[in-house]
């Protein structure tokens, strides 16, 4: 029986075409998405790399030969899917890679109402099925099933997504802003022409042309790097702020006037503010707000001044929906610029955070630097990668060294010691030989100071 597990990840399908995977394969998953989710019927969208038209058509006629009805909605952003999938009531799938290079393509996978489905929600069921479907050389061959074959139709949706979204922010009274949008080649060239048209902005794009080749810069916007042509261009046109999606565009990354990058964890802290304000008015005495453990202090120091009730959670979107579902979250934020809303079936959409921090802004008078001074309290260092032999070693090399009295130890995702007005979590990578440095202190020397000790003990 062929190994998937290489393609098949913790959250998702995702490997290199057609080394890893093809047509063939896909055809299969679709075929095994039906049967483990029982679906009558499912919605398919994909993103615009070279290899998604074909890959995707191969999934829906391999979830139609085993009698779903499949709705195509073509061209799409991955929270458009979760848009479709909400609305629509059925389980979906995405064909993208999101930031990967243009060699790579996978699937996002959910059930009815976006539900995430993973490793323990049905994604190991699905990559067993196909394994036993494929044989030694790697042939493919789905065992044909006794139903009539489920009809493919075509629908649109961008327009109700955008509808959608903007029922959920007033921007109806904001000012006009000049606003630069960093696309990457990806799916935000196609979804914020439509979601944009018609308020009072100038929209000034950046690499709108849909390009699965990536020609500017890799779709990745938590990479430094990929942020440098938009600073550039906010400057220079002297714009309000900049926004930069991944390439699936369900991340949005922002800068503000003055070319500066705005923490994820500020992000998160300005939406939970507002989030937090409009469930209160609607009569919740203590809106709940997800956070995972890398965002900064400042995220539940916020919301319990506000009223809200922090919750603590693993990174990963999986236990992020899982958390908001259990506690009824109204919002939840992650340190790579995930945000996930309640009213938003739980998915996590960088276009609706986007639009809170353009209702924040438009409705004061003042920068946006200004507006997130208040939510930006401390040093950190940004996530740290360091390739280790024995991962679990030089972690406990890290315990012995600074687990000591007067510091808070826990262990919910990798190492976390805490001090009076420090913090740093250290966390192994579950697909390669890497340990992850996050660390937060009071002032940028202590932070420093925390930052090289413990990379001098990970690194020895």
């Amino acid at each position: 029986m062929r190994d998937l597990k290489q393609l098949v990840k913790a959250y998702d399908v995702r490997g290199v075409v057609p080394d890893q995977w093809d047509e063939n394969l896909s055809r299969a998953f679709g075929a095994a998405f039906v049967q483990v989710t029982g679906a009558s019927a499912i919605v398919v969208g994909h993103d615009m790399r070279p290899s998604s038209p074909s890959l995707s058509r191969a999934f829906a006629e391999g979830a139609s030969g085993y009698g779903a009805d499949v709705v195509l909605i073509g061209l799409c952003s991955t929270d458009q899917l979760y848009y479709a999938s909400g609305s629509l009531d059925l389980p979906g799938a995405m064909f993208t890679a999101s930031h990967n290079p243009a060699e790579y393509n996978g699937i996002k996978l959910c059930r009815a109402g976006a539900a995430p489905v993973g490793q323990d929600t049905g994604l190991s069921e699905i990559r067993e099925l196909v394994e036993s479907w494929t044989a030694a050389d790697g042939t493919v061959t789905v065992p044909a099933r006794d139903v009539a074959p489920g009809a493919l139709s075509e629908q649109d949706t961008l327009r109700g997504y955008a509808d959608h979204l903007l029922g959920l922010v007033d921007l109806t009274a904001i000012r006009p802003l000049k606003v630069a949008v960093d696309a990457g080649n990806g799916m935000g060239g196609h979804t914020v022409p439509t979601v944009f048209d018609g308020l009072p902005i100038e929209l000034v794009p950046m690499y709108f042309e849909l390009d699965g080749t990536f020609p500017n810069h890799e779709a990745n916007p938590l990479d430094p790097k990929n942020l440098v042509d938009l600073q550039a261009k906010v400057r220079e046109v002297g714009a309000d702020l900049g926004l930069a999606f991944d390439g699936d565009a369900d991340r949005c990354f922002v800068v503000d006037e003055r070319g500066e990058p705005v923490s994820p964890s500020a992000i998160t802290a300005l939406v939970a503010a507002r989030e937090i304000a409009r469930a209160r008015a609607a009569g919740e005495a203590e809106p709940t707000i997800i956070h995972n453990l890398i965002t900064s202090w400042t995220v539940p120091e916020v919301v319990r001044e506000l009223g809200g009730k922090p919750v603590r959670t693993r990174v990963g979107h999986s236990f992020i929906k899982q958390e908001m579902a259990v506690t009824d979250a109204v919002f939840g934020g992650e340190h790579s610029a995930h945000y996930y809303f309640r009213d938003f079936w739980r998915a996590d959409t960088g276009m609706l955070a986007a639009l809170h921090v353009l209702a924040a802004l438009g409705g004061q008078p003042g920068t946006l630097s200004a507006l997130t001074a208040e939510y930006d309290r401390y040093a950190a260092s940004g996530e740290i990668n360091s390739t280790v032999a024995d991962q679990a070693a030089r972690t406990a090399a890290v315990r012995a060294a600074y687990a000591v009295e007067g510091t808070e130890v826990d262990e919910l995702d990798g190492l976390t010691v805490a001090g009076p007005d420090w913090w740093f979590n250290l966390r192994a990578s579950n697909t390669e030989p890497l340990l992850r440095l996050n660390v937060e202190a009071k002032d940028p020397a202590r932070m420093a100071e925390l930052r090289d000790g413990v990379l001098a003990i990970v690194r020895a």
